[in-house]
């Protein structure tokens, strides 16, 4: 499984958001974003980390900053979650999990003492010329988006 490393040039992506709508890594070229990949909508932890992101959107738009988080879900999936949680960011579909794949976010994990194929929960802040700044591989979720806007800052 490829991991990414800071400095590398982020694997171009094309998926949908939850209203249907295409979200590309050109689209989103010339400023920097916060994109995360986590296992499944309304989840315990992925709930976590998401109202977490949502809590930072503020802080992190003052900086410039875009959030969008990917999962296998499909869009009602991602209109519901964020309906829910009134979360406020693009939740991208990546059915395939070839983007994920691209960027080491999908594999071979622990989950509770067991190898199992699945999504490897990920963070990565890609910045204005499409190079990563910041990576991480299976954060904590309680308190990541305040850590990962603390990096942003430092």
């Amino acid at each position: 499984m490829t991991r990414l490393e800071v400095g590398a040039t982020a694997p171009p992506f094309s998926l949908p958001n939850q209203d249907g709508e295409v979200v590309t890594s050109n689209s989103l070229a010339g400023q920097r974003f916060v994109l995360y990949f986590y296992p499944a909508d309304d989840t315990p932890g992925c709930t976590v980390e998401a109202c977490g992101f949502n809590d930072e959107l503020a802080g992190l738009g003052d900086l410039g900053v875009r959030v969008v988080g990917v999962s296998p879900d499909d869009a009602p999936s991602h209109r519901a979650f964020r309906s829910k949680f009134a979360l406020a960011f693009d939740l991208l579909s990546d059915p395939s999990t070839s983007t994920m794949a691209a960027y080491g976010a999908y594999g071979e994990k622990t989950l509770y003492g067991k190898k199992v194929v699945g999504v490897i929960r990920s963070t990565f802040v890609i910045g204005p010329t499409g190079l990563i700044e910041h990576v991480w591989y299976g954060p904590r979720t309680k308190g990541h988006a305040q850590r990962v806007r603390a990096a942003i800052e430092a």
